[in-house]
């Protein structure tokens, strides 16, 4: 939403598509994880009375809007892409199935992932890493507006602590706000690196993906320093 506090910002998607262009110009496979808070918060609304299911329910169609349009802006600028929901939406996206995931991959299209994980209690970092899992992808690179993970929000004590990198039992024990702890869980589980970095900056996106130490990098010592 950029600087709008609200829906969607041209710019801000423009941005974003040029990144995710530019690299997948390099060859690498790459599937997006998309989220709708720019749209609607379940979350917020549930703790403002709404039915917690019914507002996770919305929160994905919300994303859904945010992958179709960050879909005319990837093809708009020549690259191919697919939209894939976990909730059925036929007439805008495909229903999501891992092998045609993968095979859209492979024949190099821009796969993004919407709607979640299809089912309400889940977070989007939940979704992205269960994706991740089921396609067998190398790293999951989660976009932000800091420039990774400090001890304490950089936005509010200038004296916050930014950590290079982190295992995922520190995440966890230190409750850090990386991911949720059911989707560090299912990255530890299946040894899938995460790197938190701001996606606002330009060509940090290209920077992470060629091996660059930009952000925070979370595993296990097997996948720390592991880039690809």
């Amino acid at each position: 939403m950029g600087d709008k506090g609200y829906g969607i910002s041209p710019a801000v998607m423009e941005n974003i598509a040029k990144e995710l262009e530019e690299v997948h110009k390099l060859g690498v496979e790459l599937a997006v994880v998309i989220g709708g808070g720019n749209i609607f918060r379940g979350m917020q609304a549930a703790a403002e009375g709404m039915d917690q299911a019914q507002a996770d329910y919305m929160g994905m169609i919300a994303t859904v809007i945010n992958a179709l349009a960050l879909q005319d802006a990837i093809e708009r600028r020549g690259a191919q892409s697919r939209v894939m929901s976990a909730l059925e939406t036929r007439p805008v996206a495909e229903p999501y199935i891992r092998r045609r995931a993968i095979r859209h991959l492979e024949k190099g299209r821009v796969v993004i992932f919407a709607a979640g994980t299809g089912n309400p209690y889940f977070t989007t970092d939940t979704a992205a890493a269960l994706r991740a899992a089921e396609i067998g992808a190398d790293i999951i690179l989660k976009g932000t507006k800091v420039d990774g993970v400090y001890d304490r929000d950089p936005l509010k004590h200038p004296k916050a602590i930014k950590f290079k990198e982190l295992s995922y039992m520190e995440v966890l024990s230190k409750q850090l706000k990386v991911m949720d702890a059911t989707a560090i869980s299912l990255c530890m589980d299946n040894s899938i690196p995460v790197v938190v970095f701001d996606v606002t900056r330009p060509d940090n996106l290209r920077r992470v993906i060629t091996g660059e130490a930009v952000g925070t990098a979370v595993g296990d010592r097997s996948s720390r320093g592991r880039r690809r």
